[in-house]
């Protein structure tokens, strides 16, 4: 079985935000998809693990914020690869308080839509929540971020709590004789690769500067890792 055409669905990337009490968190989520259109419900598939399912599962609100191409790396690092049990994913984010009293991010959205929690189901490894939408609106005219741009443009990689993660499958692409590309470094934290053909804009590493040639303090944009972290691909 090739797991690989399981890569050809659609996703996007959002941010997933909710609450519990005064507390609040959120996550990356890609697994989204409007359910009806009367009532407006959408759905989100989510980690039991993370504390985001928690908070939903508890004050039966949440937010969508629907991310933009031009989101930068870190911004999705710190939404999923962090956990909010350990940091608080909000600060020097800019967002505002809902209707719901979820957190709209508004760094690098392009709209947003705040849900009242009607129906959940376990599926697994993962809950789908559905939510009706009960306010939503449109921030900026920017192209949506596919997980397709993501993956492709970006070089980002999904975490293990993802809803569509697969282990990796046997690399397909294989380098031919005289092959001149420069050499690709993984982050093992994350999963993230360098490629030195598009470099690291956000950082202001420009496309074709080989990892060797990256400064000393530079760290994985996804999750900040160090430098020694990564290991050349082979």
């Amino acid at each position: 079985m090739n797991k690989n055409a399981l890569h050809k669905i659609s996703y996007g990337i959002y941010v997933l935000t909710s609450k519990n009490g005064d507390k609040v968190n959120g996550q990356i989520a890609n697994a989204v998809l409007q359910m009806t259109s009367d009532p407006i419900t959408v759905g989100v598939c989510v980690n039991h693990n993370n504390l985001t399912h928690e908070f939903i599962d508890k004050s039966k609100v949440f937010t969508i914020s629907i991310l933009s191409e031009d989101a930068p790396m870190n911004l999705i690092g710190n939404f999923g690869y962090k956990s909010g049990r350990d940091i608080d994913k909000f600060k020097g984010i800019n967002y505002k308080t809902g209707k719901n009293g979820v957190p709209i991010v508004l760094d690098s959205t392009v709209a947003f839509l705040e849900l009242e929690l009607i129906k959940q189901m376990d599926l697994g490894s993962h809950t789908m929540f559905v939510g009706k939408v009960v306010n939503c609106d449109i921030l900026s005219d920017e192209n949506p971020m596919t997980y397709a741009y993501y993956h492709n443009v970006k070089s980002g990689k999904l975490p293990k709590s993802a809803p569509h993660y697969i282990e990796a499958e046997e690399e397909t692409d294989i380098k031919t004789k005289g092959d001149t590309k420069m050499d690709k470094y993984a982050c093992t934290v994350c999963g993230y690769v360098y490629e030195p053909e598009k470099g690291d804009p956000d950082a202001g590493i420009e496309p074709g500067t080989k990892f060797e040639d990256l400064p000393d303090d530079w760290v994985c944009p996804i999750c900040g890792a160090s430098k020694d972290e990564f290991e050349k691909e082979e």
